[in-house]
């Protein structure tokens, strides 16, 4: 089995979600950009708000693709240290590396919420949604931030990921779902018969038109100096 595209793996893992539909307490939480688009799906499906969690990956010199840890939102950051150890990356290439990636989610965090806060999400189920996982850093990273808003409960969710990805994830969460776990998995996009990249436009389209009728926090607006308040 493989998935038409992003919104046809959102409708397929909505299905698997259908026990949260219509509930008051619950808040799809989508990572960009490639998740937004199965998150639009699923929150549409369960009548539920839908917003942005921004984690990046901290992916290797030379090699952005392989990640050696993440950041997330809340100042959280998540290293592999045997990997970094193995690979002998200088620390001053790390906090490079580390600081062009939280300049990137802070103006993406602004982009795609045009000034809107982020949800409040304390005492509510919060359902984590990605395109898919294959090492499952950027998932673990945006577990550990949002752990810190106070949610009743976190479910994370997604189309496709290993096996063994799931049942590491699994531990960490209240709820895991993933709706295919292929063996011998290879790489997310495998399981897409169209994968190309979400752009900033449709992520922040469909988080406004899934929001359009669902009431939103008070926009914000950048101070003089350019940092929020």
């Amino acid at each position: 089995m493989s998935f038409l595209d992003r919104r046809d793996a959102g409708r397929h893992l909505a299905e698997k979600l259908a026990s949260y539909a219509s509930r008051d307490d619950v808040v799809v939480l989508a990572l960009p950009r490639g998740g937004v688009p199965v998150g639009y799906e699923v929150a549409k499906a369960l009548r539920a708000p839908l917003d942005v969690f921004v984690v990046r990956k901290l992916g290797v010199p030379g090699d952005e693709e392989f990640a050696f840890g993440a950041i997330a939102s809340g100042g959280v950051r998540i290293w592999n240290d045997d990997l970094v150890a193995r690979l002998g990356i200088p620390t001053e290439i790390l906090d490079r590396v580390e600081a062009r990636e939280r300049a990137e989610l802070a103006r993406r965090e602004w982009v795609y919420r045009e000034g809107r806060p982020p949800r409040d999400v304390g005492g509510k189920v919060a359902i984590l949604v990605d395109d898919g996982l294959a090492t499952g850093a950027s998932m673990l990273a945006a577990v550990t931030a949002l752990r810190q808003r106070d949610p009743a409960e976190i479910l994370a969710a997604v189309p496709v990921a290993p096996p063994e990805t799931c049942r590491a994830l699994s531990e960490r969460v209240d709820r895991m779902i993933c709706a295919l776990t292929p063996r011998p998995f290879g790489s997310v996009g495998e399981w897409y018969r169209n994968f190309e990249q979400t752009g900033d436009e449709e992520v922040r389209s469909l988080v406004a038109r899934a929001n359009a009728a669902a009431p939103s926090p008070a926009r914000i607006a950048p101070a003089e100096d350019g940092e929020l308040r």
